[in-house]
């Protein structure tokens, strides 16, 4: 089993910054890719941004240029830094993580985070 433990989100007016962390923990081999999705009201969830165990990056491009994710391999941690924040990033953010076991690759996903933006 994988855990995935989240920190950050809240409340801030437009134009200013958050920062999202999740830590996976529990019992497999490797990560492949961990991420950030979030999910406004009545929208289906989205990605935001993932990055893989080799750094490579990929962001929603409604975020780009605004939102950065970086990793820490060593302690299992990606970091979500979200500067200059609109309303519409309004929602609930959830952490993913995509690792490896004995028997093959899974997905994990993390509890609610909400971030709200407002104007």
């Amino acid at each position: 089993q994988v855990q995935l433990v989240e920190s950050g989100g809240g409340l801030v007016q437009a134009g200013n910054s958050l920062r999202l962390s999740c830590r996976a923990s529990g019992n497999f081999l490797a990560i492949i890719t961990m991420g950030w999705y979030r999910q406004a009201p009545g929208k289906q969830r989205e990605l935001v941004a993932d990055i893989s165990s080799d750094g490579t990056t990929n962001y929603a491009d409604s975020v780009k240029g605004r939102f950065t994710i970086s990793e820490d391999n060593a302690k299992n941690t990606v970091a979500l830094q979200m500067n200059t924040l609109k309303p519409e990033d309004t929602g609930i953010y959830y952490c993913k993580a995509d690792v490896v076991h004995h028997i093959g690759e899974s997905d994990y996903w993390g509890q609610e985070t909400q971030v709200t933006v407002s104007s």
